[in-house]
């Protein structure tokens, strides 16, 4: 009895994951993802027998996805210090977030240089992205959010639109 209870755990585990993968390869490669576990293992290779390169414990990190292999089971990610490698496609998630790169930056009130400061966030802080446009993008860090000049951010294209 406890085989068969573990068994439909799995492949209710797995019906609940299989649109989210299948949504994850239909995209047109390079794209932006995220890290959606809180421990996630980047792998030399696309398997579980593949030596596990890198441990990430992180959530919400973006990567940029590169490759897809077994119909999307596995992923070739690069993160954004430019390491590459496989992950399952199960802890790859399409939210978009971004990546502070370089130095401090200032989350304004309007996507325009010259706007009120409402907050700033250091290089490496990681936060939701969405309405970009023009080169600006709204920056949410757990609820603290401002507009960030894309080239400021990795995670996203410079001229990249989202909603």
């Amino acid at each position: 009895m406890r085989w068969f209870g573990r068994s439909a755990l799995m492949v209710a585990a797995i019906a609940v994951t299989a649109p989210a993968i299948g949504a994850l390869v239909q995209k047109r490669m390079p794209y932006f993802a995220s890290i959606s576990a809180a421990k996630a293992r980047m792998r030399t290779g696309p398997g579980r027998t593949y030596p596990a390169i890198w441990l990430y414990q992180r959530a919400d990190l973006p990567v940029k996805v590169l490759d897809v292999y077994d119909h999307g089971n596995w992923l070739k990610v690069e993160d954004p210090g430019g390491t590459q490698g496989w992950m399952l496609g199960a802890l790859i998630k399409e939210v978009r977030t971004g990546f502070v790169m370089g130095t401090q930056v200032e989350l304004l009130d309007q996507p325009e240089a010259g706007s009120r400061v409402r907050w700033r966030a250091a290089p490496g802080v990681v936060g939701r992205l969405s309405r970009c446009s023009r080169g600006w993008c709204y920056f949410d860090v757990h609820g603290q959010g401002g507009y960030v000049e894309a080239i400021h951010l990795w995670g996203v294209e410079p001229d990249e639109t989202l909603s």
